[in-house]
């Protein structure tokens, strides 16, 4: 478990700042057609934050007892999209549209950013993120196995 946990932690740091400035690079081309260099500077900035401050909360998460843990590694990166809606509000992008759901569910996530599953946020993530789901649930499993009633 602990080898998954910590890979599944490295994969994450490693892919923030990444996907926060490619998320702010696709709303921008979705709104102007074009990325300037000043945004992009603040979407690299605003990833290496995301690398330092999520990262770190990842790790800690991964690292506790999953019967202790209260959050999922997703939630803290869909959180994450603080980080470049900040960078697209500072540039005067108006919100998208979102269904519903959407609004409901992320209601923070003005421009539609939540990322689904990992592989949404970088697909290095699918592997390590899929390990990871299935060591905890097998060892879930096999630490509240229910035992036999004669």
């Amino acid at each position: 478990m602990d080898e998954h946990a910590a890979a599944l932690a490295d994969a994450i740091e490693a892919a923030l700042a990444g996907w926060v400035e490619r998320s702010v690079a696709r709303v921008m081309q979705q709104w102007t057609g074009d990325v300037d260099d000043d945004v992009r500077a603040e979407a690299a900035a605003a990833g290496r934050r995301a690398a330092a401050e999520v990262g770190p909360e990842v790790r800690q998460l991964l690292e506790e007892d999953i019967d202790a843990q209260r959050t999922t590694p997703l939630s803290l990166l869909r959180a994450a999209v603080r980080y470049p809606t900040a960078v697209l509000r500072q540039a005067g992008v108006p919100p998208v549209q979102r269904d519903e759901q959407q609004e409901r569910l992320f209601p923070d996530d003005v421009y539609d950013l939540a990322p689904a599953n990992f592989a949404d946020v970088d697909a290095a993530l699918a592997e390590p993120g899929l390990r990871w789901g299935a060591a905890k649930a097998f060892s879930h499993l096999q630490r509240h196995k229910m035992s036999p009633t004669p």
